[in-house]
């Protein structure tokens, strides 16, 4: 009796321990997925995922950051190109030239506060009209003339000449300056038509901005001083016979950037003004 006993608890045990091996290791695959992840499933896979989008975003930060760099750098050499391309154009070609056109009420007075204010008015056409008189003696003429280029520190005025194909063809006398505006420094160049008028008539000057956000302008000519024969830098070219054969413009803007010294050679320069400006001025008599 006792020994038919054992052999069923025995019977029992194997039974168990087949049911609990069938329920841990003959489970189908399919309900096996079915079950779902872990905890520490879930944890693992949302501590990757934001690793992720942490890594996307900053990529996007930098890839911003890069393209408004280089906006910014190709916005400044834009600039330098413009202004560089300006002093090369038309400063190179100055004309030198006797400023004869100031019609009696000064109108180039008016318009310059740098350097066209340096531009003596007694004497220039004083009682002549608006039309220029050609000189009775050399010596006599060029002691109440003055030259068109007059050139200061923070300024400069000068006679150069428009394309045909521009709105504004011909001579035109170049004013530029730095001045105060909207709250900011800039460079403002005024431009003036180098030729006479009719009784009544004014010329139609234009301001132009060259520059904006400029924290330094500063201007220097190279040329003989004196009657030594010697060449050497100067801040100011006023009231001379003759133009300086080099200008150098040095800029410098708020934001920092680099601006290098733009040195500019001047294509007429020393002798030959009198008879350049005898021939300008014979050739705009026979224009009228």
């Amino acid at each position: 009796m006792r020994g038919n006993q054992a052999q069923g608890s025995r019977f029992k045990v194997q039974v168990s321990r087949v049911r609990i091996a069938r329920h841990f290791s003959v489970v189908p695959p399919d309900l096996r997925t079915s079950m779902g992840f872990t905890l520490i499933e879930v944890l693992i896979a949302m501590t990757l995922l934001s690793m992720m989008v942490v890594l996307l975003f900053a990529s996007l930060r930098i890839c911003a950051q890069s393209w408004e760099q280089g906006e910014n750098k190709i916005t400044e050499v834009n600039e330098v190109a413009v202004v560089y391309n300006f002093f090369q154009r038309y400063l190179s070609s100055a004309i030198p030239l006797w400023n004869d056109f100031i019609t009696k009420d000064g109108v180039y007075a008016e318009g310059q506060q740098g350097a066209g204010a340096a531009i003596a008015r007694d004497g220039v056409n004083a009682g002549r009209g608006d039309r220029p008189v050609a000189p009775t003696s050399a010596a006599s003429e060029n002691q109440n003339r003055t030259l068109s280029f007059q050139g200061k520190k923070q300024s400069l005025q000068f006679v150069s000449v428009f394309p045909a194909s521009a709105g504004r063809s011909g001579m035109q006398l170049f004013s530029m300056q730095s001045q105060q505006q909207d709250g900011e420094q800039v460079i403002k160049v005024t431009l003036t038509p180098f030729f006479p008028v009719t009784e009544g008539e004014r010329w139609r000057q234009e301001e132009v901005v060259l520059l904006r956000h400029v924290s330094d302008f500063s201007l220097a000519y190279f040329g003989v001083v004196g009657d030594a024969g010697e060449s050497s830098w100067q801040d100011e070219w006023l009231e001379k016979n003759a133009q300086p054969r080099l200008v150098k413009v040095s800029i410098g803007t708020e934001n920092g950037a680099f601006w290098p010294d733009m040195i500019i050679e001047l294509k007429v320069a020393g002798a030959g003004i009198d008879a350049i400006a005898m021939n300008a001025t014979e050739s705009v008599e026979g224009r009228r």
